[in-house]
């Protein structure tokens, strides 16, 4: 499938120019929800959020056994994105782009699906490759905390894959996607709820392996100043570890230390799924990929020697649009 490696830009087109406002949208087609984000942008400031829009399609479980996003997923998704375009119209959005993920990136009918989308919606949706998505998410955290804080180690947990990046510039130094995301993993390994010790160990294991693979390119770069989390994932982790709740706002510092992931994953382990919904700060559809999402968080912060995590409220989506921002010309 082609992927769109991003250097240059979206193939977009548009006419505004630097100092003009833009009212911009990012639909982001994950593997977990199908988000749109409206937002107020400007070259050179942050993008204020505008309305957004979303709905937890769970792509990645409406497969086939050949691999196929199946009928029903695809006339939900068209469906949403035409819901999403009327909004995007109704509030003045003068560029709406939309990107896919692992989901559609994996489909073997994921070209297909593509066509389907631009043939009854008219909208081109480009599919982002792992290293992409590093690399956009790692823009978004840098521009968050600026060049104070130097070098930035930067890990996303989505429902599909685990990216890695760090670096001291906005272009990460290295950038590396790994197959770890939090409902890929609990589709693999996890039959029984809550799982047995035997599902645990060898999802453990898988998990580590799978990052040990990638600790030395990640090391040789040097020791981070400061090792930041964004997802979904990361920031229930923190929320149920005892870190501020949204309701507090996004400058609120919440943190993730490591004796607090892996306190969650011993206590998660026995927790069937109907009641982990209940703990406060995790959403339903959220609740069964938690404890693997625990997992690999563990996992990385331990073998790329991480005490602590920094949450950061902004992540790919973000990304995405002040990417797009930056390649506006006039």
């Amino acid at each position: 499938m082609r992927e769109a490696h991003i250097g240059g830009g979206y193939p977009y087109g548009c006419a505004c120019g630097y100092r003009q406002h833009v009212r911009m949208g990012v639909l982001d087609i994950g593997s977990n929800t199908v988000h749109l984000l409206l937002v107020d942008a400007h070259y050179g400031a942050a993008p204020i959020p505008a309305s957004k829009l979303k709905i937890p399609l769970r792509l990645a479980e409406h497969l086939t056994p050949d691999g196929e996003v199946d009928d029903v997923a695809v006339a939900t998704l068209i469906e949403f994105i035409q819901k999403a375009q009327n909004l995007s119209e109704d509030l003045g959005v003068s560029e709406l782009m939309a990107f896919a993920t692992s989901a559609i990136r994996e489909a073997a009918n994921g070209e297909a699906v593509l066509r389907r989308l631009v043939e009854e919606t008219g909208l081109h949706v480009e599919v982002l490759s792992g290293e992409d998505e590093a690399r956009m998410t790692f823009l978004a955290v840098r521009r968050w905390f600026g060049w104070s804080a130097g070098r930035l180690l930067v890990m996303d947990i989505g429902g599909g894959s685990l990216e890695l990046a760090s670096g001291v510039d906005e272009e990460p130094d290295v950038a590396v996607s790994l197959p770890l995301g939090a409902g890929r993993l609990t589709r693999a390994f996890v039959t029984n709820d809550p799982p047995k010790p035997d599902e645990l160990r060898h999802l453990r294991k898988h998990v580590r392996a799978s990052i040990a693979s990638v600790v030395g390119r990640m090391r040789r770069e040097g020791e981070p100043r400061i090792a930041v989390a964004s997802s979904k994932t990361f920031k229930q982790l923190a929320r149920i570890a005892g870190a501020p709740s949204s309701s507090e706002g996004l400058y609120v510092r919440r943190t993730l230390t490591l004796p607090a992931v892996q306190q969650l994953v011993r206590d998660l382990a026995t927790i069937p799924v109907v009641d982990r919904a209940l703990i406060p700060g995790v959403s339903e559809g959220r609740a069964e990929q938690l404890l693997a999402g625990a997992v690999v968080a563990e996992g990385a912060m331990e073998l790329l020697g991480i005490d602590e995590l920094v949450i950061c409220p902004w992540a790919l989506r973000e990304g995405v649009i002040l990417h797009r921002m930056d390649g506006l010309t006039g």
